[in-house]
């Protein structure tokens, strides 16, 4: 059973507790992408990674990419790269890092 399921209201009593230090984020769990980007925005203020992740089920869809890296997330989820739209989300990430060419930093995620 997921602790926060990408929810504030859990978060925050979460964060209360001390249960954590990282959040898994699920794009379409809470219900809107503002949301989302509100729980991810609550737990950067209180010190939490968050971890962006596919779905079951997922398509070739890639806005976990774009999600992970505007919001500087610490890792993305998608999986081994064998099916295509696990390889779709790889390729995104590649495709944003030559386009920032040098301008993004990756820090030391969990350290």
């Amino acid at each position: 059973h997921a602790l926060f399921v990408t929810n504030q209201t859990r978060l925050q009593r979460g964060i209360s507790s001390g249960a954590a230090n990282a959040i898994l984020i699920k794009l379409n769990q809470i219900g809107t992408v503002t949301e989302t980007m509100e729980t991810i925005a609550l737990a950067q203020r209180s010190g939490y990674r968050s971890v962006i992740s596919h779905r079951s089920g997922e398509t070739e869809d890639t806005s976990i990419a774009d999600l992970s890296v505007a919001t500087g997330a610490s890792q993305i989820k998608t999986g081994s790269v064998c099916r295509s739209e696990r390889t779709a989300k790889y390729n995104r990430l590649l495709f944003i890092e030559k386009f920032l060419a040098g301008e993004s930093y990756i820090d030391n995620p969990f350290a």
